[in-house]
C-alpha cells in the first residue's frame, strides 16, 4: 500500500469537515444511543462503519489514573471512545474500579480491595501511569454508569464480579443503552442474554472455530461485539466472517503498538499512527488501546465521512 498517499487523503478528509455537533455533554466527544436496541444498531457491522477507539482501563496516562472518572473525561475531551473498566468487590460489598485485586499499584493503599470497606477505599488517592499520587478517588461502580449516560459506552470486565451482578447493576441504573458487559465464556454469554435480552456483550472469539462454536450458542450475533485479538496478522477471513454475521471486530494494540511505542521501539508518533491505522486495514473495526487518545487521534480522519449510517451516533 502506498502510505504516503493514503495520509494525504486522510489529511485532507480531515480538513473537509467532522460530524455534525450536537453535544449535550460540553467538551466532549460523545457516542450516542437512545436504548438497547439503539446500542445494538450502533454496533452491528457495516461497509461505511466509522472505526473508533476502546480506551483501555478508561485510557490512563501522566497525571491521570487508570479506572478513574477525570481520566474518562480527559479521554473524551479529544477522542470519540468508549471506556473498558474493571470492577472489584469491597468488604461491604460495594462495587468499586480497580483493575488489581491489591491498591498497591494504583493507589496509596495497601493490600487486597476485599479486605476494605468503602469508606476506607474513599480515603485512598490513585496514582497515575508514572507511580504519581493525583487528587482523585476510587470511584465505584455505581457512579461510573451514571456518569457515562449520554456521554458513551462502558465496558465491564469481569474480574471478580459475576456476570449476574454486573448485569444487575446495569438494570439498576437503567443503563443498557451505555454499557456492555465482557463474556469471556460461551456460557456466560448464554447467561446474560437469559438475564437480559437488551445488555450487549464483548465476546472474544479469535478463531473459525471459536465463531461456529458461537453460532451454536442461540445468542443473536447483533448482542455482541467481537475481540478478536491482542496479536496482529489474523486471518482476513476470521474478520470477513465476523462481519457477515452482523457483528464489528475488535483488535488490541496495548501488547503491540502501545508498548513498543512505550519502550521506545516505535520511535515516531507518525510511525505509531500507521500502525493503528494498519490494525483498522487488515479487518478491525475498534482498537482497544492503552494509548487511547494516540489510537483514537490516527483514526479521526477516517470519521470524518458525515454521510455513514453510523455518523449521526456520533457527537
Amino acid at each position: 500500500m502506498n502510505y504516503s498517499l493514503f495520509f494525504l487523503i486522510l489529511l485532507l478528509a480531515a480538513g473537509l469537515g467532522g460530524f455534525r455537533r450536537i453535544d449535550p455533554a460540553p467538551g466532549f466527544h460523545t457516542i450516542q444511543t437512545k436504548n438497547g436496541a439503539d446500542l445494538k444498531g450502533f454496533f452491528a457491522y457495516s461497509p461505511d462503519r466509522l472505526p473508533f477507539v476502546s480506551a483501555h482501563r478508561g485510557g490512563p496516562r501522566k497525571g491521570f489514573p487508570e479506572n478513574c472518572l477525570t481520566t474518562f473525561e480527559n479521554t473524551l475531551r479529544q477522542v470519540h471512545a468508549m471506556l473498558e473498566i474493571d470492577p472489584h468487590y469491597t468488604k461491604d460489598s460495594a462495587i468499586v474500579l480497580m483493575h488489581d485485586a491489591t491498591l498497591d499499584r494504583t493507589s496509596t493503599g495497601r493490600g487486597k480491595v476485599s479486605d476494605y470497606t468503602l469508606k476506607e477505599l474513599k480515603s485512598l488517592k490513585l496514582k497515575d501511569t508514572d507511580g504519581n499520587t493525583t487528587p482523585y478517588t476510587m470511584p465505584t461502580l455505581d457512579e461510573a454508569l451514571e456518569w457515562a449516560k449520554g456521554k458513551t459506552i462502558l465496558v465491564l470486565d469481569m474480574k471478580d464480579v459475576p456476570m449476574e451482578a454486573r448485569v444487575r447493576k446495569i438494570e439498576e441504573h437503567h443503563a443498557e443503552a451505555s454499557a456492555i458487559v465482557m463474556a469471556y465464556t460461551n456460557e456466560d454469554a448464554i447467561k446474560c442474554y437469559r438475564l437480559n435480552k437488551n445488555i450487549l456483550m464483548e465476546v472474544m472469539l479469535g478463531t473459525l472455530e471459536k465463531v461456529r462454536e458461537f453460532d451454536k450458542t442461540g445468542v443473536p450475533w447483533q448482542n455482541v461485539v467481537v475481540f478478536v485479538s491482542h496479536t496482529l496478522g489474523k486471518e482476513p477471513e476470521l474478520f470477513r466472517e465476523i462481519h457477515k454475521r452482523g457483528a464489528m471486530c475488535m483488535v488490541g494494540s496495548s501488547r503491540n503498538y502501545d508498548r513498543q511505542y512505550t519502550k521506545g521501539e516505535i520511535k515516531t508518533a507518525g510511525e505509531l499512527t500507521k500502525g493503528y491505522l494498519g490494525i483498522i486495514e487488515s479487518g478491525a473495526d475498534i482498537i482497544e488501546a492503552d494509548l487511547a487518545i494516540e489510537a483514537g487521534m490516527a483514526l479521526k480522519p477516517l470519521q470524518n465521512v458525515s454521510s455513514s449510517s453510523k455518523a449521526s451516533y456520533f457527537k
